[in-house]
C-alpha cells in the first residue's frame, strides 16, 4: 500500500499549475544526492481513496494533484490518478517518477521521468537527464493522446 509522508501546495513542480504535491515514501530509486532522503524509508500514513479525496477537498483552489514518487507501486499511483479523473475531472494529474519511463495508461496530464543524476543536475538544469512531459487528448482527428516535452519551462535564461 502506498504511504505518504506529507503534502505541499506548490507553484513550481508543474508549470502553470497550482499543485497539491503528495510525497510518497518507500522510494526504490536511491538516487545519489537525493534531496528527499527521508522518502527512502517505508514511513507515513496509508494513501487510501478516502484520504486522497479528503486531501483534495481540503486544498481548494488547486488545479493539479502531483504524486511525488510511488515507483515501487506504480500501478497504485495510476489507479489513484484514474480516481481523480473520475471524481474531480476539473483537476489535472501529475507524477514525478524516478524511472526512465512509466506506463501511465493515459491517466496523467504531466509525467516527470528520469532518476536524479547529480552530475547532470536537477530538472531546472539544461544538462539534466530528467524530462517533464505533458499529455493532452486531441479530438482533431478522433480521440488520441499527444505528448510534448516541456522540460524547458523549468530552465531560467
Amino acid at each position: 500500500m502506498l504511504k505518504y509522508v506529507d503534502t505541499l501546495v506548490s507553484f513550481q513542480e508543474v508549470p502553470d499549475e497550482i499543485s497539491l504535491c503528495i510525497n510518497i515514501s518507500n522510494c526504490p530509486n536511491h538516487c545519489k544526492g537525493c534531496h528527499s532522503q527521508y522518502l527512502l524509508e517505508d514511513i507515513g500514513k496509508p494513501l487510501t481513496d478516502e484520504t486522497l479525496q479528503t486531501l483534495i477537498k481540503q486544498n481548494t483552489g488547486i488545479s493539479c494533484v502531483c504524486f511525488m514518487g510511488g515507483d515501487k507501486e506504480s500501478w497504485e499511483v495510476v489507479r489513484l490518478a484514474k480516481l481523480i479523473r473520475e471524481d474531480f475531472p476539473e483537476i489535472k494529474t501529475a507524477w514525478y517518477s524516478g524511472s526512465e519511463s512509466v506506463d501511465h495508461q493515459n491517466q496523467f496530464n504531466y509525467v516527470k521521468t528520469g532518476p536524479y543524476i547529480e552530475s547532470l543536475g536537477p530538472l531546472n538544469s539544461k544538462t539534466t537527464n530528467q524530462r517533464m512531459l505533458e499529455y493532452n487528448l486531441s479530438t482533431d482527428l478522433g480521440p488520441s493522446w499527444y505528448m510534448r516535452d516541456i522540460t524547458y519551462k523549468f530552465w531560467k535564461d
